[in-house]
C-alpha cells in the first residue's frame, strides 16, 4: 500500500504517464525504473521518500523490423504536446509535482533547468522539497530575477559573451531564460540570434560546454533511428536540422553550425509558444570543406571532406524516415542552412511526403513579401506596378521571387473576380477570358516583372543552358550585363533586394542610381550577420538623401540624416516561422502549402500600424511579437482547413484564442 499523504491517485496516474513514455523505448534493456515522489512533512530519512519499484520489460529489440509507432491521442493544450503530468490541464495557480524519472528534490531539483527556480522557491516549497540550507534565506519573485539578469546582461561590453550567459542561463534554469527572452525580446533577439548567433557558431568549438541536441554524424550510418531514440523528450513537434554548409553568410561551418538549430528553437519557444520540450535541434554531420575548422584543434566536428552525391542522399534520406517514424507525419522538420544545392533538392523531395519548411527559402520570402506589401502603403500602387531586382539568386533570392510572383498573380486573379462580377455582359466575360489566354499563365507573367543578379551578372535568357535549375524561371530577354549598377540603372526597378550575403555591394552608386528614378526607392539589405549586409542604414538613407525605405537582415540603429531620425525595419524571420509553426501544430496540419506562407505574410504586413509608418519602419515592433505569432497561427491554421491538410479535428470556433491558449507560458508554477 503506497500512501502519499492523499496524492495516491495523482501517483498512479504519473507513474501511468512515465510507463507510457518509456514504452516507446526499444531498448533491449530489463531494467528497474525507480519512481519516487516526496512527502512534505520532515521525517527522519528513512520516511522521506516512498519508493515504487516497477520492474520493467521492453518486448521491442533492436533487431526487430521497424515498426511505425501509433501516434498516442494528444491534448490540445500547450501547443499539442501530450500532457502526460498535468501541467497544462493545471491552471497555473493550481499546484503541480516536478517530475522527471523521480520526483525531482533538493540539489537534484537545483540542477534540473525544467524546474529549477532559483531563489523563487517559496518557503513551502523548500519545506517540502528539501531545499533549506541549499539556497540562502532570501525568496524572491520572478519579476525582480528578471531585473536581476537584465542587469548583469548589460555589464557585458561583448555581445558574445552575452550570448554564453544566455545559454548558461537556459542550461540553469529554462523558465526564467524565457521570461527574460519574452519581456526584452527587442534588446535579446540578437544576442540569441543574429548578428551573434554568427560568431558563436564561428567559436562553436571554442565555447561548447554542454551539448544542446542531437549530433547525427556519417558515423551512425544505419543507426539514425537508434540515436534519436537517444534523445529524452518523446513527443516532438518541432526539429530544427542543419548541416552546417552555409551558415548565414560565413559559409561552411560544419558540425558548429549547431548554434543555428538551437537559437532558432529558442524563438519557436519564446515568440511562437512552442513548448520546449516539443523542440529538438539536429545537426547533421557530413564532415567539412572548411580548411580552418580541419586544422582546428578545438573542432568538434567530423575531420573530414563533405560527403556528397550518392552518399549524402542516402543519408539524409534515412533520417528523414527515422524521422516520421519515430516522431509521426505530423512533426514539422525546418531545413536551415543548407548550401543551394541541398536546400532545393530536400524541399523538392520530401514536400510531398513530410511537412517541411525551409526558412531560408520560405521564411525568408514570405517574410520580405510582408515587408513590400507594407511599404506600397508608402509608396503607392499594387504589387503588379512594381520591378524588382535582386543581387543574389540562390535560396533566399530565388525563394523570394517566386512568392512575389505567386502574391502578383492571386491579386490579379482576385482583380479579375471582382471584375467578372461587375461584367453583366456574356461576351464581355468572353473577350476578359480570351486576353487571360493570351498571356499565359499568371506566375509565369509575374515573372517577368522580377530580375535576378547572380555572380556572373544579370539573369538573361542567353545564359539559360548554364544556369542552375531554380534559377531558370529569372532567365528574361535581356543583353548581357555584368555589374549591379549597370543592371539598375538598365532594368530602372522600384525595389532593390539583396541577398547575396557579400557585404558591401550596395554602392553608393547603385543607391543614388536607385533614386534617380524613385521618388521613395525600397532597399532590402537582407545578408546576415551585420558585417554581410549589402549596405548599412546610414550609408543607405545619406546616399538617398533620406527618401529610401529601408530594411536589414540583421539590425541598425537610429540613423540622423539633416536633423531628422530614421528608424529601420528588421526583415527577421522571426516574424514568420515562430507563428506558423505554431498554426501547424495546432490545425495538425500534414504538409505546408505556398498559400500558408502568403496568408503569414498578409497577416504580419496587416499588424503594421500608421504609428509604424510615420517612423518609416515597415514591419511591427517585436514588444508584440507573441500577439502576432497568434495571428498568423490562426491564419495558417484556417487555410490548413481550408485546404483540407489539418486533422485536428473538430475545428476552434475561434482559432485566435485558441492559439493564444496554447502558447507556452515561462510563469513559475507551484509545486506540491
Amino acid at each position: 500500500m503506497i500512501s502519499l499523504n492523499g496524492a495516491t491517485t495523482y501517483l498512479n496516474n504519473s507513474l501511468a504517464g512515465v510507463s507510457k513514455s518509456l514504452s516507446h523505448s526499444q531498448r533491449r534493456v530489463q531494467a528497474p525504473v525507480i519512481v519516487s515522489a516526496l512527502s512534505s512533512n520532515n521525517n527522519g530519512p528513512g520516511e522521506r521518500n516512498v519508493t515504487l519499484l516497477m520492474e520493467t520489460t521492453l518486448k521491442e529489440m533492436r533487431e526487430a523490423s521497424p515498426v511505425v509507432a501509433v501516434e498516442p491521442k494528444t491534448t490540445t493544450v500547450g501547443g499539442g504536446v501530450e500532457d502526460v503530468y498535468g501541467e497544462d490541464r493545471a491552471t497555473e495557480d493550481q499546484p503541480i509535482t516536478p517530475w522527471t524519472v523521480s520526483v525531482a528534490s533538493g540539489y537534484s531539483l537545483l540542477r534540473d533547468p525544467h524546474h529549477n527556480k532559483g531563489l523563487a522557491f517559496s518557503e513551502k516549497e523548500r519545506d517540502a522539497h528539501f531545499l533549506r540550507g541549499l539556497l540562502p534565506p532570501v525568496v524572491v519573485s520572478h519579476d525582480l530575477q528578471v531585473k536581476k539578469m537584465m542587469h548583469n546582461m548589460r555589464q557585458y561590453q561583448v555581445p558574445l559573451q552575452q550570448y554564453m550567459a544566455m545559454m548558461d542561463l537556459q542550461e540553469m534554469n529554462e523558465r526564467l531564460f524565457y521570461k527574460l527572452l519574452i519581456d526584452n525580446v527587442e534588446e535579446l533577439l540578437p544576442v540569441v540570434y543574429t548578428p551573434t548567433v554568427g560568431e558563436a557558431c564561428q567559436k562553436y568549438g571554442s565555447i561548447f560546454r554542454r551539448p544542446q541536441g542531437l549530433f547525427i554524424s556519417l558515423k551512425e550510418k544505419g543507426r539514425i533511428l537508434e540515436v534519436l531514440k537517444n534523445w529524452p523528450q518523446r513527443k516532438i513537434q518541432v526539429i530544427v536540422v542543419t548541416d552546417g554548409e552555409r551558415i548565414l553568410g560565413l559559409g561552411d561551418l560544419g558540425c558548429q553550425g549547431m548554434g543555428i538549430p538551437v537559437g532558432k528553437l529558442s524563438l519557436y519557444t519564446a515568440l511562437g509558444g512552442i513548448r520546449p520540450s516539443a523542440c529538438l535541434p539536429i545537426t547533421i554531420d557530413v564532415g567539412t570543406n572548411n580548411e580552418k575548422l580541419l586544422n582546428d584543434e578545438f573542432y568538434i566536428g567530423l575531420r573530414q571532406r563533405r560527403a556528397t552525391g550518392q552518399e549524402y542522399a542516402e543519408f539524409m534520406h534515412e533520417f528523414m524516415t527515422a524521422v516520421k517514424q519515430n516522431y509521426g507525419e505530423k512533426v514539422l522538420i525546418q531545413f536551415e542552412d543548407f548550401a543551394n544545392h541541398n536546400a532545393f533538392d530536400l524541399l523538392s523531395k520530401y514536400s510531398n511526403t513530410h511537412l517541411v519548411f525551409n526558412d531560408d527559402i520560405q521564411g525568408t520570402a514570405s517574410v520580405v513579401l510582408a515587408g513590400l506589401i507594407s511599404s506600397l502603403k508608402l509608396v503607392g500602387g499594387t504589387l503588379a506596378e512594381q520591378t524588382f531586382l535582386f543581387l543574389g539568386a540562390g535560396e533566399a533570392g530565388t525563394g523570394i521571387a517566386e512568392l512575389i510572383a505567386l502574391e502578383m498573380s492571386k491579386q490579379k486573379e482576385a482583380v479579375q473576380q471582382k471584375r467578372n462580377k461587375i461584367c453583366e455582359k456574356k461576351t464581355v466575360r468572353i473577350y476578359i477570358r480570351y486576353i487571360l489566354m493570351q498571356t499565359g499563365a499568371p506566375v509565369e507573367e509575374s515573372r517577368k516583372k522580377i530580375w535576378l543578379v547572380d555572380s556572373k551578372g544579370l539573369i538573361v535568357s542567353s545564359r539559360v543552358e548554364s544556369l542552375q535549375h531554380f534559377k531558370k524561371p529569372w532567365a528574361h530577354e535581356h543583353q548581357p550585363v555584368k555589374e549591379l549598377v549597370d543592371a539598375v540603372k538598365s532594368i530602372k526597378p522600384t525595389v532593390l533586394i539583396g541577398s547575396s550575403g557579400a557585404g558591401r555591394t550596395f554602392t553608393k552608386e547603385v543607391i543614388e542610381a536607385m533614386s534617380s528614378f524613385n521618388e521613395k526607392p525600397i532597399i532590402l539589405a537582407l545578408s546576415n550577420p551585420t558585417s554581410q549586409s549589402e549596405c548599412t542604414a546610414e550609408e543607405a538613407y545619406t546616399w538617398s538623401k533620406g527618401r529610401a525605405i529601408f530594411a536589414s537582415g540583421s539590425p541598425f540603429g537610429p540613423v540622423e540624416y539633416n536633423g531628422k531620425v530614421y528608424l529601420s525595419g528588421q526583415a527577421n524571420n522571426a516574424y514568420i516561422f515562430p507563428g506558423l509553426g505554431l498554426g501547424l501544430i495546432i490545425s495538425g496540419a500534414i504538409r505546408v502549402h505556398d498559400d500558408m506562407l502568403l496568408v503569414a505574410s498578409e497577416t504580419l504586413a496587416a499588424e503594421v500600424s500608421q504609428e509604424n509608418f510615420d517612423k518609416g519602419l515597415i514591419y511591427p515592433p517585436f514588444t508584440n511579437i507573441r500577439k502576432i505569432s497568434a495571428h498568423i497561427a490562426a491564419k495558417v491554421a484556417a487555410k490548413a482547413y481550408e485546404l483540407g491538410l489539418a486533422t485536428r479535428l473538430p475545428r476552434p470556433n475561434d482559432l485566435i484564442a485558441y492559439a493564444e491558449s496554447c502558447m507556452y507560458s515561462p510563469n513559475y508554477r507551484n509545486y506540491r
